[in-house]
């Protein structure tokens, strides 16, 4: 387990690039399968990194709570030097119940994450539909909230404050402090 905190290129309001991915469900997701919620959460997350698996009950909860809001989590990683994170395991956290997104997608090729710059599980990015473009814009790219470790309890939830401002249509008055995590697991280029 190599840590590493996130660093995207992206920046406030900038598009959020397209993608096309499989999802667990057997479905095929694009960006516009999204386009009827007002923000979209998309994680970069896994399903064998102790940082990620901290994290899957606060995905739930806002994938459950939040209606406006698509939550997305994207497996990235080499899922042949880790097993635990091929699409059929990510089936299997689905069905049992551990992984309840709107979506989990698999991106097998990697190109999504590199697309994002997402670099470590979980890397969550928040955008914002705009309407005068037809566009998710970056909203928030940050920490999904103040517990760094794993064990450790969260007593500020960063992702939530960016979703409350997205849906007032606020600007998000948060630092942009990076998120922490396993690095992805890239495949040998």
């Amino acid at each position: 387990m190599v840590l590493q905190e996130s660093d995207s290129e992206l920046e406030a309001g900038d598009p959020a690039p397209d993608f096309e991915l499989e999802g667990a469900d057997g479905e095929t997701y694009a960006l516009e399968d999204f386009a009827d919620r007002e923000a979209l959460l998309v994680v970069f997350t896994c399903n064998h990194c102790p940082y990620a698996q901290a994290k899957f009950d606060l995905l739930n909860e806002l994938a459950a709570e939040y209606d406006d809001v698509a939550v997305v989590g994207i497996n990235p990683n080499d899922a042949e030097e880790y097993p635990d994170d091929s699409l059929e395991r990510m089936r299997e956290y689905v069905a049992d119940g551990r992984i309840q997104y709107d979506a989990y997608l698999r991106d097998e090729r990697q190109t999504v994450a590199r697309a994002y710059g997402a670099v470590c599980t979980p890397d969550p990015f928040l955008f914002r539909w705009d309407d005068d473009t037809g566009r998710f814009r970056l909203a928030y790219h940050g920490r999904l909230d103040d517990a760094l470790n794993p064990d450790d309890e969260p007593t500020r939830f960063h992702v939530r404050e960016a979703i409350d401002a997205v849906l007032a249509g606020d600007s998000v008055d948060l630092e942009w402090q990076p998120s922490q995590g396993c690095s992805i697991k890239w495949t040998d280029d």
